[in-house]
């Protein structure tokens, strides 16, 4: 289970993500994604209430990441120590803006 809560402020969308980012919930986030990032030159995804990302999660996150650094910047916040250490495990601490 997976509640996305999106907010549009000017070019700036904010996703905050509750629940768990899986294999069952990725394409609903990714087509949230890909709706929302045609004028965004900022995407902020709060990971407050994420309890859980798979490589799914983390293949739709890759994907963001991708096509922001054409047309702008893209932060991940509030992220937990069990899905921080599952970035550095697999080097996504490297490749993205997480604060």
């Amino acid at each position: 289970m997976l509640n996305i809560n999106k907010s549009v402020e000017n070019s700036k969308v904010s996703f905050a993500l509750e629940g768990r980012l899986d294999t069952i919930t990725s394409p609903d986030f990714e087509n949230e994604l890909k709706d929302s990032l045609g004028n965004a030159t900022e995407l902020v995804i709060d990971f407050a209430n994420l309890e859980y990302i798979s490589s799914a999660g983390l293949r739709v996150l890759l994907s963001a990441h991708k096509t922001m650094s054409k047309q702008g910047s893209m932060k991940i916040i509030n992220v937990n120590s069990t899905i921080m250490e599952i970035f550095e495990v697999t080097g996504f601490a490297d490749i993205l803006d997480i604060g």
